[in-house]
């Protein structure tokens, strides 16, 4: 796959939008990011991941995909080896990546419930 591809399935997904962040392409989804291509020249794309969908993926297919080096890969944060990757494993890869950002965006638009006052 290409950053071509990367891009054109990140942007198929409901809601996405291409942005940038510090001068590197990102995808949002609900104005946050999902996906990256901060890491295009050295031929990677970036996923937002938990820790444990990360371990999964990396198990999984470690000639693809890999931990983003530091503190943001500990996080999830995690690299797909774009040539290494097949259409269907970079779709399904931005999907999960999507899915997360969608359901986090869910759980942080709930309201407090409101709490009755005592009158005086």
């Amino acid at each position: 796959m290409k950053v071509a591809d990367f891009r054109r399935i990140a942007l198929s997904f409901e809601g996405a939008e291409e942005s940038s962040h510090m001068r590197a392409p990102d995808f949002r989804v609900g104005g946050r990011i999902f996906a990256t291509l901060a890491s295009e020249k050295q031929g990677y794309g970036n996923l937002m991941l938990t820790a444990e969908q990360q371990a999964e993926f990396v198990g999984e297919l470690p000639e693809v995909f890999l931990p983003i080096h530091g503190g943001w890969g500990k996080m999830g944060a995690t690299h797909i080896r774009l040539a290494q990757a097949s259409e269907d494993v970079l779709t399904g890869a931005l999907r999960v990546a999507w899915m997360l950002r969608m359901e986090k965006n869910a759980g942080t638009k709930k309201t407090r419930p409101k709490t009755k006052r005592k009158k005086s």
